[in-house]
């Protein structure tokens, strides 16, 4: 019987067809295999050589799309999660703020993402081409949709007109950071319904 166990390591030297491929169909093997060396050991063994032999896809080539390891590790990360993050919109905004909260504190407690993410945003401190690409990628996209989805609640009149809907991103997702960075208190179910309680309580209208 295959062994169906088997992880990233063990996918490594198995070589891939050398035919030439679309680019983005190249781009998302990559990523892919990014995301699952990550997820199951980390970032310190990531290589651009490892993964070269992971994904069948030449150094020259990874160099080409990404100029350092961090900026390969963000990429990789952001897609590996980008699904369980993704906002939703059921016309509910308290609903939805818990949703999106809620799976957000179980990809950062439950699973190697949070360390991973903590990694990245330590390393992204002398890393210029990561903190760039940090912004563009994953905080610029994550904050733009949490922006989205509570103008939509301005719109339909669930939070006040004269509200700063990025301070909002700000207060209910940097508390959770600061949580994951500075953790002193545990990041919980109880936490994440309490800050959108405390938030929602002085944002409705009167």
């Amino acid at each position: 019987m295959a062994n169906k166990a088997a992880g990233p390591a063990a996918q490594e030297g198995k070589g891939r067809g050398r035919g030439r491929r679309p680019a983005e169909e190249v781009r998302a093997d990559v990523l892919r295999t990014v995301g699952d060396l990550l997820l199951a050991e980390g970032i310190a063994g990531l290589t651009f050589e490892r993964v070269a032999r992971a994904s069948g896809v030449s150094k020259t080539t990874l160099y080409k799309w990404w100029p350092s390891k961090g900026a390969l590790a963000l990429d990789g990360y952001f897609h590996a999660v980008r699904e369980t993050l993704a906002f939703p919109d059921t016309g509910d905004i308290r609903a939805d703020l818990l949703t999106q909260l809620r799976a957000f504190a179980h990809v950062m407690t439950r699973t190697p993402g949070g360390r991973i993410l903590a990694e990245l945003i330590g390393a992204s401190q002398t890393d210029e081409d990561l903190a760039t690409a940090y912004r563009k990628l994953y905080s610029s996209h994550r904050r733009r949709l949490a922006g989205e989805r509570l103008h939509r609640a301005q719109e339909l009149g669930q939070i006040r007109a004269d509200i700063d809907v990025q301070v909002l991103v700000d207060q209910l997702w940097g508390a959770v950071y600061h949580r994951l960075l500075i953790p002193d208190e545990p990041v919980t179910d109880d936490f994440v319904a309490a800050l959108v309680n405390n938030l929602l309580g002085g944002i409705r209208p009167q």
